[in-house]
C-alpha cells in the first residue's frame, strides 16, 4: 500500500481576533508572521524543502464546516487523488471536490469524531 499521510501540513484554529494572535505569537514565540499566520521550514529525509502551515481564523469562519470544532488539522498527502477514491472505497465521507492550485491540490474528509481535515498534496517549491 502507498504511503497516505507522509506529514503534518498545517494548523489552523479560530480565534476572535487573529491579528492578536499572530503578533501574540510574534512578540512572545518569535513566529515569522504574514497574512496567512506563520510558515515553518524543514526538510525530509530525502533532504527536500518542505513546510508546515500555522493559521489562525476569524472565530466566525466557515472554513471548517461542517465539523464544530474551533480547529482543523492539515495533513500532507502523497497521490491525493488516489487516496480519496481509496477512502471514499473505504466509506470515509468526502467533503466537496478536490481543488488545485499552483502551491498544491486540497482535499476534505470527515473523521469519525466529525471533524474536517484537510490533506494536502504540496507543491513546496511554490512557496520558496
Amino acid at each position: 500500500m502507498k504511503k497516505r499521510v507522509t506529514g503534518i501540513g498545517g494548523i489552523f484554529f479560530k480565534t476572535e481576533d487573529p491579528k492578536a494572535s499572530k503578533d501574540w505569537y510574534k512578540k512572545h514565540l518569535g513566529f515569522d508572521t504574514d497574512d496567512y499566520g506563520s510558515t515553518f521550514w524543514w526538510k525530509d529525509k530525502a533532504g527536500n524543502d518542505c513546510s508546515t502551515q500555522w493559521s489562525p481564523f476569524k472565530k466566525d469562519s466557515e472554513y471548517f464546516e461542517p465539523s464544530k470544532k474551533d480547529f482543523m488539522f492539515n495533513y500532507r498527502v502523497e497521490n491525493l487523488k488516489e487516496l480519496l477514491d481509496t477512502l471514499k472505497n473505504e466509506g470515509v465521507t468526502i467533503i466537496g471536490e478536490m481543488q488545485e492550485f499552483e502551491y498544491g491540490k486540497f482535499g476534505w474528509i470527515l473523521d469519525n469524531d466529525g471533524n474536517k481535515i484537510e490533506l494536502w498534496e504540496p507543491v513546496d517549491k511554490a512557496f520558496l
